[in-house]
């Protein structure tokens, strides 16, 4: 039995946007004035506001001349600070869900960077990383070859559920299949706000589990979206052994695996009945 755990990254589990970390500061900027000059550029242009940020990335590196690269990139996931218990967190639930008789795949839907995403230390826990990216020449960005905003981050849901995880594939995604990869009900999808809410609903009402993540004090950001109806919990920031997190996602995945095993026995026995009639 396979079960997908489906992470945004910033403020989901990172402490701020990836970019407020060496990016920002690269740049001799403050986050602050790097966000408003991306939001008038949306303003200014009626521009999408995911291609409007990776277009001042690109500007501020020339202005500053640093050289965009992957691997300059790859450098800026090394300063991101994650919440208490993240740098475990993944070994604890993997060997939770082992004694289970479960495989846990990890995967990432963000509208951050991917190539900051992949320097981070716990990259190596993900089967894969969806999130913008940029086309390089002479191995330096150019242009965005890949841009998630909140709405067409839905498509990864079907991709991870369908197994069709290369981007490129699209005829694999959207071809009606009767047998999935990982069943949606056998997901949970973590998230910390707006630009999540079309995956947490497609996940929560596809029979998974979503899950808003809050910072201690930001309760109120989040609780709109569990009275609204669409996550199933509203969680603090806390990924450490025994925390609230812990044992919910805990307590998820032992329902599925629950719920599955009893499927299992009622195939199992119905078959045995149809065998029998045959046989008669």
């Amino acid at each position: 039995m396979k079960i997908a755990l489906i992470y945004d990254f910033d403020k989901t589990l990172s402490t701020t946007d990836m970019q407020n970390y060496d990016f920002i500061k690269n740049l001799k900027m403050n986050p602050k004035d790097f966000w408003d000059n991306t939001g008038k550029i949306v303003n200014d242009n009626e521009s999408d506001k995911i291609l409007a940020y990776m277009y001042m990335m690109v500007k501020e590196c020339k202005n500053n001349n640093i050289k965009l690269t992957r691997e300059y990139l790859n450098s800026c996931g090394n300063s991101i600070e994650f919440y208490n218990g993240v740098d475990t967190w993944f070994q604890r639930i993997n060997q939770y869900a082992f004694s289970l008789g479960v495989t846990l795949e990890h995967y990432i839907v963000s509208s951050g960077i991917t190539e900051i995403i992949e320097g981070t230390p716990i990259s190596k826990y993900f089967k894969k990383i969806y999130g913008c990216s940029f086309l390089y020449k002479d191995g330096e960005a150019v242009w965005p070859k890949t841009a998630i905003n909140y709405t067409n981050k839905t498509q990864f849901i079907f991709r991870i559920a369908k197994g069709a995880l290369d981007i490129r594939d699209d005829d694999s995604v959207n071809k009606k299949t009767n047998k999935l990869v990982i069943n949606y009900d056998n997901m949970i999808y973590f998230g910390d706000g707006l630009t999540d809410i079309p995956c947490m609903k497609i996940v929560k009402e596809s029979g998974g589990k979503s899950i808003a993540i809050y910072q201690t004090g930001k309760e109120n950001k989040i609780l709109p979206l569990l009275t609204d109806d669409r996550v199933n919990f509203a969680l603090p920031s806390d990924y450490s052994e025994n925390s609230k997190l812990e044992n919910v996602v805990k307590m998820i995945i032992g329902n599925m695996v629950t719920i599955n095993n009893i499927r299992v026995k009622e195939k199992m026995e119905f078959e045995s009945i149809l065998g029998k009639k045959n046989e008669d």
